[in-house]
This record gives C-alpha cells, sequence and structure tokens, in this order.
C-alpha cells in the first residue's frame, strides 16, 4: 500500500510540474500592441533630426497620448531602435529573442524563453512544483539511501543501489538550488519588482524610485496570480491587466490622500455647521423664530 500512495502522488506531482514547465516554454511572448509602434515615416523623420534633443521632443509628442509613467535615467521616453516601437512600461528588448518583451523579468535558458508578463505565473509556479517535486523524491528515497549506507539493503537488486544513491543526491541538490531560486521570486512577486528591476531601479518622471510598482504584498500577488484564487495554483494565465500599463505606489497613494481629504472636508463641513446651528439658536431672542434670524444674518 505505501508504494502505491508513493506512486500516485509522485504522478500528480510530476503531472503538475510538467504543466507548468511546458507553458513557460511554449507560451507566447507578450509584445507591445500596434500604437506604440512608429510608422516607417515617423522613424525616417526621427533619424533624420541630427540634434538628440529635437529627437526627444519629436518622441514625446508621439508618446503623449500613450500610457507611459517611466523615463530613461535621463528622463526621455524609452525608443528602442531595432524593434522601431515607444517602449510601455516595464517593457524590455531582449537581445536572445530579437523582441521586445513585456513586463520582462529576465531571458531563462532552462526554458529557452523569456520570463515575463505571459508567463511569469507560469514561470514561479515551475519553480514551485519543481521544488516540490525534488523533495518528494528525495524524502520518500531517502530510507532506501540510509539502508544503502548502513549496507543493510537486498543484494538481488544489483547495480540499483547506485540508482538509489543517485536519485537521492540529484533530489536534494536540485531541492537546495530550487529553494534559493523559488524564494528570490516570492520576494519579487510580493515586492512588484522584475529581476532587472531589482538590479536597476526604475525611473519615473518624478525620479527613480524601486518602490515605484509596489501596492503592498496582497495586490502584488494578485497582479501576478490573478483575481480568482481558486487557480492561483493551476498553470493557466490569470495575471491581471494588459501588461503595457501598471498601477503605481504613488497613483494609489494620491488617491487615498484625496480620499482622506474629502472625508476630512465633509467632516469639518459638517462641524462647521453643527457650530453655526448651535450659535444661531444661543443668540436666538424670546419670542422670534429661528428662521427670521438665519434670514437677517
Amino acid at each position: 500500500p505505501q508504494k502505491v500512495v508513493y506512486l500516485i502522488l509522485y504522478h500528480i506531482f510530476f503531472l503538475i510540474f510538467v504543466w507548468s514547465y511546458y507553458q513557460t516554454i511554449f507560451a507566447a511572448v507578450g509584445k507591445p500592441t500596434p500604437e506604440f509602434y512608429l510608422s516607417k515615416a515617423d522613424v525616417d523623420r526621427l533619424e533624420q533630426e541630427d540634434r538628440e534633443d529635437r529627437q526627444q521632443q519629436y518622441l514625446a509628442q508621439m508618446a503623449k497620448d500613450l500610457p507611459l509613467v517611466t523615463r530613461t535615467i535621463g528622463g526621455s521616453i524609452r525608443y528602442c531602435e531595432p524593434c522601431q516601437l515607444i517602449k510601455p512600461d516595464r517593457c524590455h528588448h531582449c537581445s536572445m529573442c530579437g523582441t521586445c518583451v513585456l513586463k520582462m523579468d529576465h531571458h531563462c535558458p532552462w526554458v529557452n524563453n523569456c520570463v515575463g508578463y505571459s508567463n511569469y505565473k507560469f514561470f514561479v509556479l515551475f519553480l514551485g512544483y519543481g521544488l516540490l517535486y525534488c523533495i518528494y523524491v528525495a524524502s520518500t528515497s531517502v530510507q532506501y539511501f540510509i539502508k544503502f549506507w548502513n549496507k543493510e539493503l537486498d543484494d538481488t537488486i544489483g547495480n540499483g543501489r547506485f540508482h538509489i544513491l543517485f536519485l537521492f543526491f540529484a533530489a536534494a541538490m536540485f531541492s537546495i538550488s530550487l529553494v534559493s531560486l523559488f524564494g528570490y521570486h516570492l520576494y519579487l512577486v510580493f515586492s512588484n519588482r522584475t529581476t532587472l528591476e531589482s538590479f536597476r531601479t526604475p525611473m519615473f518622471r518624478h525620479g527613480p524610485d524601486k518602490d515605484g510598482f509596489n501596492l503592498g504584498s496582497t495586490n502584488n500577488l494578485k497582479e501576478v496570480f490573478g483575481e480568482d484564487r481558486r487557480l492561483w495554483f493551476l498553470p493557466v494565465f490569470t495575471s491581471v491587466g494588459d501588461g503595457m500599463s501598471f498601477p503605481t505606489r504613488r497613483t494609489s497613494e494620491d488617491s487615498h490622500q484625496l480620499l482622506n481629504d474629502r472625508q476630512r472636508w465633509a467632516e469639518e463641513g459638517e462641524g462647521e455647521l453643527s457650530d453655526r446651528e448651535t450659535a444661531l439658536t444661543t443668540v436666538q431672542p424670546p419670542g422670534r423664530s429661528r428662521v427670521h434670524v438665519e434670514a437677517e444674518t
């Protein structure tokens, strides 16, 4: 019965791991929509400009209706010359894929694909289920490894003892490497950063801000895994947004401050009205109606 349970659980962990791995590999790389691309005439005009400041003015004019909050280090519009487009926020050009990738995290040789907006959830699940799979294999084979170490294994298994030795060490070593990588990407998810942004602070209109996209742990998690918690652990696409525009911490704080100000103004207004009514009632002469007093004032 124990071996049957081991076999069933093994295939469950293996299938969900392979499913996540498949999704990470074959998910199409997210690319900007056509409005971010320059027409041939715009590209020709941009290339004809000799002065850099004139080029930036022209790019700023073309980008005025695009949802952009990030800039280059010099405060200019982020432009990709190979792709001939204005980069959306958090979008970067991948030299391996030869294209701009939405919310690019990194190019991963493990999956031979760019990890970004379209498959970042799959990649995190791939790491998590890979770690779970390796821990399961190591924990179920450790008893046979101990028997091998104590020379208690049945001699009839022959060279199988070396297979057990290799299986245990391979699973244990991969578990050690995956736990650090999975933990790091969980940190990135909860802080709403990409690997690129963790090494190079994004530049906003108001300046550099490493927590510019941080909306709080819960909202950051939902941005990657979606609103429906029932689908969080399944490798199906549920990420929030379009991959080209993102809410920022500064906008959220401004909105929150505006709501607080409105509430405070409303409370102060009610307080002033109450004070005025009290004063009018206090100075009201006998025999005269309150309406007459208010009319005179």
